[in-house]
């Protein structure tokens, strides 16, 4: 019986995350302070009684869904023993606290730094995001490369049958036609700020390995299964290139998951907010147990 603990990214937010944990455990209450005064704004004001707008935004959004998965996981105590784990996009950071990699102040504060950086990389070019419906995805990936004026590529392998495409505004309205005429149930263009996973990242990879570099990466406890490799990683050296590398690569969250499996993972928990992860975990591996902390 083996236990991977699996942490969530951007889009799972919601108005209200945190604040049990807030108001009914003194070292949540603590940890979220904490973060307070590292981001320089009260972000547990916005996590708890903002808007959805205002938790949009990615500045707030990324730290704010880090925080809540991993106040979350820090608060099991002893109980908390993952034998693996993994983190869908910005879900990583989480893991890497999870799995005592990273402490939570420095995790935070290159949490922070990406989606300050991310942000400005959307902001230089129009660009979004797309989910596709219903088609294989060697089927989306020969759409996505035969358009070759414009930039469109995979970027979240989620579970079979549910792949999101990232790019340019124009190449992402042509791959959603193409992809609906040939068969696609759905290819819905995303309420995103730009195009995460792609090239179009580049700035914002290139900020963030400056500051991987000026943070210290301790021996995890156990093994991360990251977006990029979608494998089990010990090494710290690869952690931090792979963490780098995810920016402008597609997550590969449905072979991380299946590779879980094959190393025996039995028991799937989701830590943080929502059941996004839970339920693609059981559209991977339909005999895997998975369910919230």
């Amino acid at each position: 019986m083996k236990n991977a603990y699996v942490f969530p990214g951007q889009g799972a937010q919601f108005v209200g995350m945190g604040k049990d944990l807030y108001d009914n455990n003194a070292d949540a209450k603590a940890l979220f302070e904490r973060a307070n005064e590292i981001l320089g704004f009260r972000i547990t004001d916005i996590m708890f009684n903002g808007t959805d707008e205002d938790l949009k935004q990615t500045k707030v959004t990324q730290p704010a869904v880090f925080l809540h998965s991993v106040i979350k996981a820090l608060s099991i105590g002893s109980d908390f023993k993952p034998d693996m784990v993994a983190g869908h996009s910005l879900g990583e950071f989480s893991a890497l606290v999870a799995n005592k990699t990273l402490n939570f102040d420095d995790a935070l504060r290159l949490v922070y730094a990406r989606a300050m950086a991310m942000q400005k990389a959307c902001e230089l070019q129009p660009s979004t995001m797309a989910a596709v419906l219903g088609l294989d995805d060697a089927k989306v990936e020969e759409i996505c490369a035969s358009i070759t004026d414009e930039l469109v590529v995979a970027a979240n392998y989620n579970c079979p049958g549910q792949l999101v495409i990232s790019g340019s505004v124009e190449g992402i309205n042509k791959a959603c036609e193409l992809l609906k005429a040939a068969g696609a149930k759905r290819a819905l263009v995303l309420q995103v700020g730009g195009a995460f996973h792609s090239p179009l990242m580049e700035p914002a990879r290139q900020e963030l390995a400056e500051a991987i570099l000026n943070t210290k990466f301790n021996e995890p406890i156990c093994p991360i299964y990251q977006n990029y490799v979608a494998k089990a990683v010990s090494n710290v050296e690869e952690i931090k290139t792979n963490l780098v590398a995810q920016l402008t690569a597609p997550v590969k969250w449905t072979q991380s998951v299946l590779a879980m499996v094959n190393d025996g993972a039995t028991n799937f928990y989701e830590c943080g907010p929502g059941t996004v992860l839970q339920g693609l975990v059981k559209k991977i591996s339909k005999e895997t147990a998975a369910q919230s902390v």
